[in-house]
């Protein structure tokens, strides 16, 4: 039986205001765990085991000060790295230093300043999750624009060398590598008639778009007891859309 019970655990995540970042904060609220929830965006859910931060993950220094006042407080169990934004597929001649900057500002760099500041306490006690959000873009190109894709492959090299370093230490650290998913990042997809989102539709053996729920539910049972042993993976979540590229 898979544990469902989160009673007493402190889950840090950091893209919490929509899409699948808000999908996990309600799944882990209603397995009963304590909640610290990151955005730029207001965080609109009251709960009385929910904190919510209004941040933005670019300023690294603020963000750093955010981590080490939260850690000097809370020894988290699970970190969800799951904030990210999209560059509009431009190739490398359509992006500009600053568009670059920005990507690889929000999808990467607040993922090392996190680990690195709950990593300490979660190695002392010998027990730990990170989950990161990767892509099928992490995998091949198509996925996004030059920015985009290049910044979900570093989140999967960031992932398996924190695996292969502090896994003896009783790290778990592993990515979820999502396809199609239904959420407001992707909302350009569905505009109009939708033509877009029934191209990749089309273009998923599944034949649909998933839920941030799903995504969310798999989070879930990668940081359960159960999981334990899938260490340094990295899962896609696609309907089958890596099988054709």
């Amino acid at each position: 039986m898979i544990e469902q019970d989160y009673q007493n655990k402190h889950i840090l995540v950091t893209g919490a205001a929509s899409g699948i970042g808000f999908s996990q904060l309600e799944t882990y609220l209603a397995a009963g765990a304590n909640v610290y929830a990151l955005d730029f965006q207001p965080i609109s859910l009251v709960h009385p085991r929910l904190q919510t931060y209004q941040i933005d993950l670019r300023d690294h220094e603020a963000l750093t000060a955010l981590a080490t006042d939260l850690t000097n407080r809370v020894d988290f169990d699970i970190l969800l790295n799951t904030a990210g934004v999209l560059d509009d597929y431009q190739p490398s001649l359509g992006t500009n230093l600053a568009e670059w900057q920005r990507i690889l500002d929000t999808n990467l760099t607040p993922m090392f300043i996190l680990s690195n500041a709950v990593l300490p306490a979660m190695l002392a006690r010998g027990y730990g999750h990170i989950i990161n959000m990767a892509s099928i873009a992490g995998f091949s190109a198509g996925g996004g624009g030059a920015a985009y894709t290049t910044s979900k492959h570093a989140i999967i090299g960031y992932t398996k060398q924190l695996a292969f370093d502090y896994a003896p230490q009783g790290l778990h650290v592993n990515a979820i590598a999502p396809g199609a998913i239904a959420t407001p990042m992707n909302a350009a997809d569905f505009a109009g008639e939708g033509a877009m989102a029934k191209q990749v539709a089309a273009q998923t053996p599944a034949r649909r778009w998933a839920t941030a729920q799903e995504v969310a539910d798999l989070t879930l049972y990668l940081t359960s007891p159960q999981a334990d042993y899938i260490n340094g993976a990295v899962l896609p979540i696609d309907g089958g859309w890596t099988l054709g590229h």
